[in-house]
């Protein structure tokens, strides 16, 4: 048994440096490569968009690679170092690629839930005692990444509008999970006081875990924000844009466009334009965030 664990482990390392290698690197000629935020479990996420890739692919004429980033922030630094042609953005890191890069959004999904948005949550042990945000003085606070609206924006929002300008000195101790799925286990294993993460995300870690519904409370909920879009760089080629929109929104007009919505666990998606990231504009403001200056770098 010591020597299967020993296999299995070394095995788990081998993927992972594997998986980094292949988000580190640099795109080959003639191809389109798309980064990934890791919403949840970057493995689970590959598992996901392996057919999308495919699909696109077939549809551009081109090899389109889709690449899981181990962090949120680094698909702005890939923008940046011109290595990423698009990414599935979070509504945070859109509306940062938007106003610092000149990002085009495309398309969003509209989710198993009928949903094209989604909001954020802040949660606690029922048996913490905590029910407000004056019982989270000196509390440990799981969020989920600085990049993240529902896992960084809105509570920060939410701290502000109850009175609380110094969230730092005001909580006892926070750190970041790393994905919003690490953010609910957090709180669920008693590893942090309180929680945040998109509701899209807790509901999928609830449907496999009945103990979320029994033994976690959520105390806020955020206004909606525009689900994960891709968007591209703004030079990349117009006919190339119109392809990848167009088969995004046409994804369920085919038996194969069926069977990748189906491993995404998306209904369809439709357009998405800069305006509909105007909440995440509105929510840093509240967070005393400058989207236009706002900087940061992943540890």
């Amino acid at each position: 048994m010591k020597q299967l664990c020993r296999a299995l482990s070394i095995f788990l390392v081998l993927v992972l440096v594997a998986a980094r290698a292949a988000s580190a690197s640099p795109p080959q000629r003639g191809e389109i490569v798309i980064g990934l935020i890791p919403e949840i479990n970057i493995f689970q996420q590959m598992e996901r968009f392996k057919p999308l890739s495919k699909y696109l692919s077939e549809q551009t004429g081109k090899t389109v690679r889709i690449t899981v980033l181990t962090r949120y922030g680094n698909i702005i630094e890939n923008f940046e170092n011109h290595r990423l042609d698009g990414a599935f953005f979070g509504s945070f890191t859109g509306a940062l690629a938007i106003q610092k890069l000149g990002v085009v959004p495309l398309a969003r999904p509209i989710n198993l839930n009928g949903r094209s948005t989604y909001a954020g949550l802040i949660f606690v042990r029922r048996n913490s005692g905590i029910k407000n945000a004056a019982a989270m003085r000196g509390k440990r606070f799981a969020f989920v990444e600085r990049a993240t609206s529902a896992g960084y924006i809105f509570p920060l929002a939410y701290l502000h509008a109850q009175g609380v300008k110094d969230v730092d000195a005001f909580l006892g101790e926070s750190y970041f999970a790393g994905s919003h799925d690490a953010s609910i286990y957090a709180v669920l294993q008693g590893k942090a006081n309180i929680g945040a993460a998109k509701d899209s995300v807790y509901d999928w870690v609830q449907n496999k875990e009945p103990r979320v519904d029994k033994e976690l409370l959520i105390l806020a909920r955020s206004e909606e924000f525009p689900s994960n879009g891709l968007g591209v760089r703004k030079d990349m080629d117009a006919s190339l844009k119109a392809k990848l929109k167009l088969a995004l929104l046409h994804l369920q007009d085919s038996p194969q466009g069926l069977k990748v919505l189906e491993a995404l666990r998306f209904k369809r998606f439709i357009e998405t334009k800069v305006e509909d990231y105007q909440p995440v504009f509105d929510a840093a403001a509240k967070a005393g965030i400058d989207i236009r200056t706002y900087e940061f770098r992943n540890d």
